[in-house]
């Protein structure tokens, strides 16, 4: 007789092919929004392009898709019956390569270096998810509410410590080229998670294993998501300096240049448009005065480093907020 103390073996699970294919979709998207970025570096966008109406809607979207389907893919996985040895080894992969993108971008642009960017999320979101796996999906779609909507109603200067900066609640948005923060990113992987759960739940897997696969080369760029990952950006960057030597991008207008990364960093950081004008304008004129303008755009100072930048800042600051 069977033994019925023991608890029932996990049945094999189909595998399902679109999901490769989906994160091949993914990626490519999100190779598109890179090379908008790129371009913006190079000057052949204007700056502040890439982060700016549809295509912050657009960057926030395939943020979304690929924890969504971390978190789709985790229950497939690793529910009912984890395993301790497989999560590891691909948290520890996932880990590594979010430490190299995070030392890569503080040697190469250390005032808005990656510590927390899309794998660091993927990763620490992982970690949390496990707690969920078990849960009823309803459960779990309700507290990916509350984590989406967080952001809008928490926002505190007590979370602006670095330290905390990763949980997405600080009153001020650090500076960084990929910033996705535990909240609200978490609640997308919850939706992940709450989504395989009702198809397991209802022996919709096999149905679903039936959906057209896609075509080869996107399911294998998908089944090799982290590798194309870290690969694509170097490439991109690399193709786009031969295209510059070929066709040169426009010449900046130092001044529109500065007032359009002034104001787009102002903004970020929460300030309405009015005192963010004031403050670039005022500025503007400082660095014009101090013959710090060209030095600060050329890379020669540091904002952060250099005490006549960190006056000049504070000084306008002051003025751009009296009544």
């Amino acid at each position: 007789m069977a033994d019925k103390s023991q608890p029932p073996l996990a049945t094999a699970k189909p595998r399902l092919l679109f999901l490769d294919a989906l994160r091949g979709i993914a990626l490519i998207a999100m190779a598109s929004y890179h090379f908008s970025w790129d371009l913006e570096f190079f000057g052949y966008l204007e700056p502040g392009t890439s982060t700016q109406g549809a295509f912050r809607l657009y960057a926030r979207a395939i943020a979304s898709s690929f924890l969504f389907l971390a978190g789709f893919s985790l229950v497939l996985a690793h529910y009912p019956q984890l395993r301790p040895s497989a999560f590891l080894r691909r948290l520890g992969i996932v880990a590594l390569a979010a430490a190299a993108i995070s030392a890569a971008t503080w040697w190469f642009t250390p005032d808005a270096w990656i510590f927390f960017g899309i794998l660091h999320a993927i990763a620490l979101c992982s970690v949390i998810g496990l707690a969920f796996l078990p849960v009823p999906p309803i459960v779990t779609l309700v507290v990916a509410g509350i984590v989406l909507a967080l952001p809008s109603l928490v926002s505190l200067p007590a979370f602006d410590h670095p330290f905390l900066l990763f949980l997405g609640l600080s009153e001020r948005l650090p500076r960084s080229n990929d910033f996705v923060p535990l909240v609200p990113w978490l609640g997308a992987l919850l939706c992940g998670i709450a989504a395989a759960r009702f198809a397991a739940d209802r022996n919709m897997l096999d149905q679903l294993a039936k959906l057209p696969p896609g075509p080869a080369w996107l399911r294998f760029g998908g089944r090799h998501s982290l590798t194309v990952y870290l690969l694509h950006q170097p490439v991109l960057i690399a193709l786009l300096y031969l295209g510059s030597l070929v066709i040169p991008p426009p010449s900046p207008d130092p001044v529109a240049d500065y007032l359009s990364s002034c104001q787009q960093a102002c903004g970020v950081q929460g300030n309405d448009s009015g005192l963010c004008t004031r403050f670039c304008d005022c500025t503007l004129d400082a660095l014009k005065t101090q013959s710090l303008l060209e030095p600060l755009q050329s890379g020669a100072i540091l904002p952060e480093q250099d005490a006549r930048i960190k006056s000049l800042a504070a000084e306008c600051t002051a003025i751009s907020r009296a009544p």
